[in-house]
């Protein structure tokens, strides 16, 4: 007996060591579970866990409206309509998740619908018998799997076929995720079973299907479900991935019906920026994201007290800015520059050295007045030739001197403005050399005084 014994457990033991490993119920499990040689199973993201409990009230009843089951069209364009009791089905306009519908037009990638006021067109559809699937989703795309979530319709355009026409008396197998691109790990694979055992409460049919397996083969690796419930995967490489479900019976082989094995190419792309990703990386708090399953939550974001702490930081880069608007240097530096100014325009009134500093703005009416306030200044030039020219005299060599005064400023001049009394000095010296030669004329006047 204790040989019997042995044998049996070794042999178990040889069982769970093959290549496919059979999967238990393993949701309320955080740790990670070595499914094959490159996957794990995982436990779900922490946000989706804390979420995962508001939607659980809900039990979603799906009906298609259009088309009717067994309706042949007369038309390959096709319009499907849907609706749904006990789900709200909105998407969140920031965020771009929220409950939602996957629809299944015979063996394709699902449609998501968010909008059951907007129809669904299928246009184009081949002639034949086509079949409709849909199923109500979380907004993380896990299916609902309560009874009346899932709605089923076959109807034909033009005419019959065999195709795309799944037997009812069998089980079936709906493939739903992974499906498109993902920008983070872990992925959730989800299905969608209907003519089969649940698993899951333990009532489970004695019949040649009660001990249904799902079989998972990603890229060349294959391992085994047998509980139906979503799983998430870790071990995906960069890039293509492929993924291939198969519904098997008590014996491990494949059950023949539509739709009961499918294959889908992914691509998996690290560090995605869709919610989604961010999600699934743990960038987003519950409290964020909590609009996907709440069509009237609003968040309020912490947000508005950091950038109240930055617009005071940008309050003194305006004030930097404000600070050379006072300009008390550069209005010292124009002060610097206005008498160069004046230079310029100074020689054309006969300026002063004296008035230039006091008439650096108002040069406009100072311009016919300083040749009368010029020649008095002169004046104080001839006078220490008075005690040389004695009475009567004096009084003309005054006037004889006088238009000599035009000719001591330009002494004095030049070093104030070298540059710009060049042109006013080539106009006065011509008119003033004739006047200036009388001097030596008066020279013999004195000499008529000494014959006196």
């Amino acid at each position: 007996m204790i040989l019997v014994l042995v044998c049996s457990l070794s042999s178990c033991g040889e069982k769970v060591a093959s290549q496919e490993i059979s999967i238990g119920h393993r949701e309320n499990s955080p740790q990670i579970s070595q499914v094959s040689k490159q996957f794990a199973e995982v436990s779900p993201p922490n946000v989706i866990q804390e979420l995962r409990p508001i939607l659980e009230f809900y039990q979603p009843q799906v009906i298609i409206v259009t088309p009717q089951p067994d309706e042949v069209l007369q038309d390959n364009k096709v319009t499907a309509s849907f609706q749904v009791k006990d789900l709200p089905i909105f998407k969140d306009p920031q965020l771009q998740l929220g409950p939602h519908l996957h629809v299944i037009l015979d063996n394709q990638p699902y449609i998501p619908i968010y909008d059951l006021n907007q129809p669904l067109a299928l246009p184009d559809l081949s002639p034949g018998t086509h079949t409709l699937r849909v199923f109500a989703s979380r907004p993380w795309h896990e299916s609902f799997k309560n009874e009346g979530a899932y709605a089923q319709t076959t109807f034909h355009v033009f005419t019959k076929t065999d195709d795309n026409n799944p037997n009812s008396n069998l089980p079936l197998l709906t493939y739903s995720r992974p499906q498109s691109s993902y920008g983070a790990e872990p992925i959730l694979l989800d299905f969608y079973l209907t003519n089969a055992p649940l698993h899951l409460g333990g009532k489970e049919k004695a019949d040649e299907f009660s001990d249904w397996r799902i079989r998972v083969t990603i890229n060349n690796e294959s391992f085994i479900f047998d509980r139906w419930q979503a799983v998430y995967l870790k071990g995906f490489k960069p890039g293509k991935n492929w993924i291939k479900l198969e519904f098997l019976d008590n014996q491990g082989n494949p059950v023949k019906n539509a739709f009961n094995t499918t294959v889908r190419l992914i691509d998996y792309q690290p560090k995605g920026k869709d919610t989604l990703a961010r999600i699934t990386r743990g960038e987003l708090t519950a409290d964020e994201v909590r609009g996907i399953v709440d069509p009237n939550y609003k968040f309020t974001s912490t947000t508005p007290t950091p950038s109240a702490e930055k617009t005071p930081q940008i309050q003194p880069k305006v004030e930097k800015q404000r600070i050379p608007e006072t300009e008390v240097p550069e209005v010292s530096k124009t002060k610097q520059i206005l008498p160069k100014q004046p230079k310029l325009e100074v020689p054309k009134a006969a300026p002063s050295p004296s008035l230039s500093p006091t008439l650096p703005e108002i040069i406009e009416s100072p311009a016919p007045e300083p040749q009368p306030e010029i020649t008095p200044l002169p004046e104080k030039a001839p006078q220490p030739t008075k005690p040389r020219l004695g009475g009567f005299f004096n009084r003309r060599a005054d006037k004889m001197s006088r238009p000599q005064a035009p000719v001591v400023p330009s002494s004095n001049l030049p070093p104030m403005l070298p540059e710009i009394i060049e042109s006013p000095a080539a106009e006065t010296k011509p008119e003033l050399q004739p006047e200036v030669t009388p001097t030596p004329e008066s020279t013999p006047l004195l000499e008529k005084g000494e014959v006196k």
